[in-house]
């Protein structure tokens, strides 16, 4: 059976890239962390790393094993943590991992709300661009929970927080501005502000332009969530957000899609959360300003 010690070695070797390297990093002799990784090798029934001259490269075993790893000593740690929270010799820290464009909208009053009650928990969160990173980081361990769209299949607990609404901004003085909706394919002629690939904000434009019957074609690409507003009220053609990204003195002009564009947001776990998260879900919940979703009581 895999112990604690052999799977540090194994994630600290692959992600050093050599056993030298996380020998050092561990403070152990290279030969103790060649026996130890050997040891967990016959216990998975092969091998898991290939030596190569001068790195180290997964087998397909050690692929498989690699996520669990991770998520096995991120659960210890958190055991840890909590043990010593109980016993009040540290105060607690909540991780959250969640998409950059959620920071900008749903989380601050969540957690301005959570401060106010627990001023002594401390707030880290992960960020990512797209909703498979957020679902792999999750499975890997990052984090108590995470905050995003509905994942497909996930196979812990999910809490169902409401559906956000995502809008198109253009400049004040766009030729579409008069009304208070559009339809999209009454854009289909414009340069978009879209996002870089590999951000979830960008196959949710190509999909929703895709039902609508076209293809975006492509004014500016951004990285940035925050930058595609402030491009679109630039003038610089339409952008596709999060309604609850935009600041009150936004000086672009938003328009709702017809139909209107949602996404169902949630937060989930890999197994019960514990009392702190299960906690942070309950202000999250109460706090998000979302609206429920359809068929929801």
């Amino acid at each position: 059976m895999a112990t604690l010690r052999q799977l540090e070695y194994l994630v600290t070797v692959v992600d050093q890239g050599s056993f030298t390297k996380a020998a050092e990093l561990l403070h152990v002799t290279q030969p103790a962390l060649s026996h130890q990784i050997r040891t967990l090798e016959r216990s998975a029934g092969g091998p898991l790393l290939e030596r190569l001259p001068r790195s180290v490269r997964l087998t397909p075993t050690g692929r498989a094993m690699l996520p669990h790893a991770r998520a096995t000593l991120a659960d210890a740690e958190r055991a840890r943590c909590a043990a010593r929270q109980a016993a009040g010799l540290e105060v607690g820290e909540l991780q959250i991992a969640t998409l950059y464009s959620i920071t900008l909208g749903v989380l601050p009053a969540a957690l301005r709300a959570w401060r106010q009650t627990r001023p002594n928990v401390g707030i880290r969160l992960f960020e990512h661009r797209h909703t498979d990173e957020l679902v792999d980081a999750m499975h890997s361990g990052q984090a108590d929970l995470a905050v995003g769209p509905e994942p497909a299949d996930w196979p812990g607990v999910i809490r169902v927080l409401g559906t956000d609404e995502l809008v198109v901004v253009v400049a004040a003085d766009d030729p579409v501005a008069t009304s208070d909706t559009v339809k999209l394919q009454d854009l289909a002629d414009r340069a978009w502000v879209h996002y870089a690939p590999g951000h979830g904000l960008a196959d949710v434009l190509d999909t929703v332009c895709a039902q609508a019957g076209f293809e975006p074609r492509i004014a500016v690409r951004t990285e940035q969530t925050a930058a595609a507003p402030a491009l679109a009220a630039a003038g610089l053609g339409p952008a596709l957000v999060p309604d609850n990204i935009l600041p009150k003195d936004f000086d672009g002009r938003v328009l709702h899609t017809e139909p209107a564009v949602r996404r169902t947001l949630t937060a989930y776990t890999r197994g019960e959360p514990d009392p702190l998260a299960a906690a942070f879900v309950d202000v999250l919940f109460r706090s998000a300003g979302l609206r429920a979703r359809e068929g929801d009581a």
